[in-house]
């Protein structure tokens, strides 16, 4: 592939999904998706207080960028449900797993792609890949499904599948995998032992297994001393990027950071040297979930070293190209009408009869059958 050696501001855009505060579409954030163009935006429980108001909130922002947009937004189900006040409280990823019954796996990837796409969203930053260990139970609790790698990539088949039926885009997270972290990357750079033959035989098998049906993933900010040799979090590394998600497992999705702004990247690089080693290491997509400033400072970063260093203009002429091409081929951009009161009121009577059923079948469950029935 022949890339160009100069790179246009609106390329560099191309490689940031962004967060802000507010519900609306402020003078600052129409400046900001004007001037940068980005591949994306994702929204939280911050920005989403009713139906009608997140639907005009993601068209209005739709409107500012030349290119088919991601509408993103983070929703598991359980503690990660950006949608939990306005339309209730979905089940999380373990206690739908707890039925052992793989149609509701997949339900659950159906409830939340029609809530997702009736409010004009199309990427979901799920399923939950990391195994469940007990060293993160503490962190990651009802997240994670199962300590055995081929019940989680079970698992997340059939969400995937219930995604996409829906035309929502899914992302797996959190490569390679955050099984054994014992700290939140939150706030903190979780490191992680294992050597790599351990994580080929256990982290690594989801998304082995189904790298084909990932559209996209995300990257971690743990750090594997055993494998990279140095204190980087996974999500600078190109050891982790390039060599075994690109050459290793020859995954041809979209790779993309976990927020930038969280303290596990940021206790090794500053936001704007995180978003610039994140491309160089063979990242597609930079998420910077909260702050303008935080937005602006990485743009402009990438903008300097695209100035400075050939190597990282190809880089980013590559990644931008990447996301061209992966928009061009999917019809699923095309958003509804905004949610009538009567779709939101089916919404909210569809998850309601689908927690109910997921409490009766785990109650259920517990007397002993198999899992995946």
């Amino acid at each position: 592939m022949k890339l160009p050696v100069k790179v246009s501001a609106s390329e560099i855009g191309r490689l940031l999904v962004i967060g802000f505060e507010g519900t609306d579409l402020s003078p600052e954030l129409r400046s900001l998706l004007l001037r940068i163009q980005p591949a994306g935006v994702i929204l939280f429980a911050r920005n989403i207080v009713q139906a009608q108001q997140t639907h005009k909130l993601i068209k209005d922002c739709r409107a500012l960028v030349r290119e088919p947009l991601f509408a993103c937004v983070d929703l598991e189900g359980g503690r990660v449900d950006r949608f939990r006040e306005i339309i209730g409280p979905t089940p999380a990823a373990g206690q739908v797993f707890s039925t052992g019954d793989k149609r509701l796996f997949r339900r659950h990837g159906e409830i939340i792609g029609k809530a997702c796409r009736a409010l004009g969203f199309n990427v979901n930053l799920a399923p939950v890949l990391d195994l469940a260990f007990p060293a993160s139970r503490r962190v990651m609790g009802s997240r994670a499904v199962s300590k055995e790698p081929m019940e989680v990539v079970l698992y997340a088949r059939q969400f995937l599948r219930g995604l996409a039926a829906c035309g929502i885009i899914g992302a797996g997270k959190h490569f390679p995998g955050l099984g054994e972290g014992r700290l939140d990357s939150h706030h903190d750079l979780p490191v992680i032992k294992k050597s790599f033959a351990q994580l080929w035989d256990q982290d690594l098998v989801p998304y082995r297994t189904i790298k084909r049906e990932l559209p996209m993933l995300v990257v971690n900010h743990a750090n594997y001393p055993a494998v990279t040799r140095d204190r980087l979090p996974a999500s600078l590394s190109k050891k982790w990027m390039t060599e075994v998600l690109r050459r290793s497992l020859a995954y041809k999705g979209l790779i993309l950071s976990d927020d930038l702004e969280m303290g596990g990247v940021l206790k090794a690089a500053s936001i704007g040297e995180a978003a610039v080693e994140f491309i160089r290491a063979g990242g597609d997509l930079c998420l910077i979930c909260r702050q303008q400033e935080n937005v602006e400072d990485a743009f402009r970063a990438m903008v300097r070293e695209c100035e400075r260093d050939s190597r990282f203009r190809r880089r980013v002429a590559e990644s931008a190209l990447r996301v061209s091409k992966f928009k061009a081929k999917r019809k699923r951009f095309r958003p509804l009408a905004a949610p009538s009161p009567e779709t939101v009121g089916n919404l909210k009577r569809q998850i309601w009869e689908f927690s109910e059923q997921i409490r009766f079948e785990s109650f259920s469950f517990a007397a002993g059958s198999g899992a995946g029935r």
